[in-house]
């Protein structure tokens, strides 16, 4: 188990699931800042409007594997294999200063 670490994740969906992912985004914002690990859990959205950022701060990759498992967060990554144009592209970073 690591130490507290930051990630961002990239979204970019289909235009034609725009609404749908933000829609999936919204609707897990709550629950996952409930989460125990759950430090930040931050959405954004790009200025053009093609895609959603994840700004996220987890306690542990533990607690990141625990969100992954979550009964609201399955069905939205299965939803993804349609609705996305590319895979989620997800940086994990420490934070150095």
């Amino acid at each position: 188990m690591t130490s507290h670490f930051q990630l961002i994740a990239k979204i970019t969906p289909k235009p034609e699931h725009m609404q749908d992912v933000r829609e999936s985004l919204m609707g897990i914002l709550a629950p996952t800042r409930a989460e125990a690990g759950c430090l930040k859990f931050n959405l954004l959205e790009g200025r053009e409007g093609d895609c959603f950022y994840l700004d996220e701060e987890w306690s542990n990759d533990a607690a990141l594997a625990a969100h992954y498992e979550k009964d609201y967060i399955k069905p939205i990554f299965a939803k993804y294999q349609n609705w996305l144009a590319s895979p989620v592209e997800i940086h994990k970073m420490a934070a150095l200063a």
